[in-house]
Parts: C-alpha cells; sequence; structure tokens
C-alpha cells in the first residue's frame, strides 16, 4: 500500500505548492452517511446548502466523487502543542527562534488538518527567557493558515503566584492582547495551585475568554475546589488530561465526576498519553481520563491528541481519528462515542458551532472511505477534508495485491486512488 498526502488541494505548481480551490459551489456526490444514506450534499457560501439522495442535486459548480467514502462532520483538534511538535529528531534543545516555532507550528497544524482537524486550539508557553516569542510566532502561523485551518492559541503561564508569578499575570494579560483567546496553565506546577486558578478565572473573567488547564487529576479534593470555583464561567472551561482520575477507587471518581458536569466543566482526555505540558520526564500513563465513567455523569468529554512527535512522544500522530480509535479499543466509548469524542464533542469544547450534515450547518467536513464509522477508525487511509465549503486536503491511499488465483477468488479488497 502507497499513501501520499496534499494538505493544498490542486494543481501542483512549483517547490511542492498546491493551487487554492476556487470558492464557488460544491457538489459532494454519492457519499454515504453514518445512517446509512446515500446521499449528494451540495455546499455553498461556507455552509452545506441541500443534502438530496443520490443523483437529485441539479449539477453546478464543481463536483466531487464520494462514492465509497462515508462523509462525517470534520473533527477538531482540542489539545496540540504545535510549538514544540516535530522536535523528537533533533539533536539537543528544539529551537525557539520565531522562524522555527512558526515553521513547526504551520506543519503540524497541516499535519492535523490532513487527517482532518479544520480546527485546533494549540497550548503555547508564555514567560521565561522566550517571553511572548513563541506565542507571536504562532499567531503569525494562525494568520498564514487562515482559510486552510482555523488555529486557536492558548497562553501558557508557567507560575502565577507569589513573588514570582507577578511577571507571569502581567505577561498573561499581554499575551491576550496580543491574540490569545484561550487561557491556559498548569495548576500542579504552581506552588499554590488553587491561587493558580483564581488568577486565570480573574484575567479570562477581564476579557471574557475560555479557560482550557493541564492537570493530571489524580487529587479528587483539587478537582472538586477547581470545580466550585469555575462553576458557571462563560464562554467556558475545560481540563485535561485528567488520566490521574483512572487511578482513583471508582466511587471517588464518580463523585468527582458529578461535580465536574454540575459545574459545566468540560474534560479532554489525551488517550495516546501524557503531553509536554505536564513535564512527567517521559513517564506515561497506560489509560486516559475514565471517559464513561465521565460521559455517565454528564460531562462532555473531548479527546485530542496532544503530543505530536515531540519530547514526550516521538510517534504521535496529531490524528483525531486514532484518538477516537484508541478510546474504543480501549472500551472507553463505541466507536459512535468515539468519534463524537473528537469531533461534536471537540468542537463544542473549542466554542464551534455545530456541524451535522444537514443544510444550514457550517460545511465543515471529513470523507473517510468505508461504509462505517467502525470500519474507518479501523482502517482510515484515504481522506478528503472540507473547510468553509471547500476541498482543503486530501490522502489517497492504494492497496493491491499480487496476481494470483487467491486474489480473484476471494475478491479480495482493494482500495482505488481517487
Amino acid at each position: 500500500m502507497s499513501e501520499s498526502s496534499s494538505p493544498q488541494p490542486g494543481k501542483p505548481g512549483g517547490a511542492g505548492r498546491y493551487a487554492r480551490p476556487d470558492s464557488g459551489a460544491l457538489v459532494l456526490c454519492g457519499a454515504r452517511l453514518a445512517d446509512g444514506r446515500t446521499v449528494d450534499v451540495r455546499l455553498g457560501g461556507g455552509r452545506i446548502e441541500a443534502v438530496g439522495t443520490a443523483g437529485s442535486l441539479a449539477p453546478q459548480g464543481a463536483r466531487v466523487d464520494l462514492a465509497g467514502y462515508l462523509l462525517l462532520p470534520a473533527p477538531a483538534e482540542p489539545h496540540a502543542h504545535c510549538d514544540t511538535a516535530l522536535t523528537a529528531d533533533e539533536d539537543g534543545p528544539a529551537s525557539d527562534s520565531p522562524e522555527d516555532v512558526q515553521r513547526r507550528t504551520t506543519e503540524a497544524a497541516l499535519l492535523q488538518l490532513g487527517h482532518g482537524a479544520t480546527a485546533s486550539r494549540s497550548h503555547v508557553r508564555i514567560g521565561g527567557v522566550r517571553g511572548l516569542r513563541a506565542l507571536e510566532a504562532v499567531l503569525q502561523a494562525r494568520r498564514a493558515l487562515r482559510g486552510l485551518a482555523d488555529l486557536a492559541a492558548v497562553a501558557v503561564p508557567r507560575v502565577l503566584t507569589g513573588a514570582a508569578g507577578a511577571n507571569g499575570v502581567a505577561l498573561l494579560r499581554d499575551a491576550v492582547k496580543m491574540g490569545a483567546t484561550v487561557i491556559g496553565g498548569c495548576p500542579d506546577l504552581d506552588p499554590d495551585p488553587a491561587g493558580y486558578v483564581e488568577t486565570v478565572l480573574e484575567v479570562a473573567g477581564e476579557h471574557g475568554c475560555p479557560v482550557d488547564l493541564h492537570t493530571d487529576g489524580d487529587d479528587p479534593a483539587r478537582l472538586a475546589r477547581f470545580a466550585a470555583m469555575c462553576g458557571g464561567l462563560r464562554p467556558g472551561v475545560a481540563i485535561g488530561p485528567c488520566a490521574g482520575m483512572a487511578r482513583m477507587p471508582r466511587s471517588v471518581a464518580s463523585r468527582v465526576a458529578e461535580q465536574l458536569a454540575a459545574a459545566d466543566v468540560a474534560v479532554v482526555c489525551l488517550p495516546q498519553g501524557d503531553c509536554t505540558g505536564l513535564e512527567r520526564n517521559g513517564s506515561r500513563v497506560s489509560r486516559p481520563a475514565p471517559v464513561r465513567l465521565l460521559r455517565a455523569a454528564g460531562v462532555r468529554v473531548a479527546a485530542g491528541s496532544g503530543a505530536l512527535r515531540d519530547a514526550a512522544n516521538p510517534v504521535g500522530r496529531g490524528d483525531p481519528l486514532e484518538a477516537a480509535y484508541l478510546l474504543a479499543s480501549l472500551g472507553e466509548a463505541t466507536p459512535e462515542a468515539a468519534y463524537e469524542a473528537v469531533s461534536a464533542a471537540a468542537r463544542a469544547t473549542l466554542g464551534l458551532p455545530e456541524v451535522r450534515v444537514e443544510a444550514g450547518f457550517p460545511a465543515e467536513l471529513l470523507a473517510v472511505r468505508g461504509e462505517r464509522i467502525a470500519g474507518v477508525l479501523s482502517l482510515a487511509y484515504s481522506r478528503i477534508v472540507v473547510h468553509r465549503g471547500r476541498v482543503v486536503a486530501r490522502t489517497s491511499a492504494v492497496r493491491e495485491y499480487c496476481d494470483s488465483a487467491v486474489d480473484v477468488a476471494l475478491e479480495l479488497p482493494r482500495q482505488s486512488q481517487r
């Protein structure tokens, strides 16, 4: 099997670049939906204009043949570290020059886009010797990616309490003014975790920003206090990866889950393991947060990728469908619920509009070769990604077997290149 991908589909140009497609009407033909129907879908103005039975929509504008593909709402990446991505193979500390950070961020976002994530939230450390330089580079990458993918930056200060925290608070406010749209951080690393959270919530309230915090979540009393502090905050609070909850007695974890649900705090789990934000010196957690338990309590649970080939995970893929596959294979969700965790729940956690394959909804779509969600989570090779009504990425896989009597007799499955 061979595989190729292009983050910007169209006709190849110089230096490996691809021409951007026209922004006119687009008809997706013969796609299969999760409910088993085969339909045509017309897109226009960044939204779904019409959905009809296959062959029923009048041909207008460009057409994409999706026969053999399952058409789904596009996933989103709710927890990325694009500024440190793709650094696992570097000798010594990764370069933090603005040029290198912008390049890594752009490449990471395009890799995620090729997998289907048309929106992502990237946590960016601020403070220390690099101050706001990394954030500035990520924001520059965000501007360059406009029209291909949506990228939100989370400002992540290290310390916010005590004398050492004064500079962090000032930088956090400057980061929001610069363009960070989410306030984050890791209270576990501050000498005063509760004070850290209080400061984050204060600054978020000043600027109307959502909050997204790293925590292992292994202290039920701390999580309970956190839930009490965050209850009702708008536009929303998310925490993750909370793998420590999986190590709690079930009765304790259930009580914490109920408290998080009552406070409307979302949990972003990382099925492939911890990320650089928790600084665990390479140690890995065997299981993610207890997703079934959290969902049963009413907590919105999204699934993210976290590390993308960095020090925390040198083989991280940044693939939402892999995160869903891992949830399903670990028994934490059905295939359908696992895909919801990387799509509908992830988009809601990011504050993005709901997507359905119905007229009037945003045209944020992923077509994957296959017939059912379980199948595409198992073998998600060929993919076509639609963002704001345009095809922005395509990955084509070809599977072939050598000629043999067995091949002909059994009609072995093949994937045709499109």
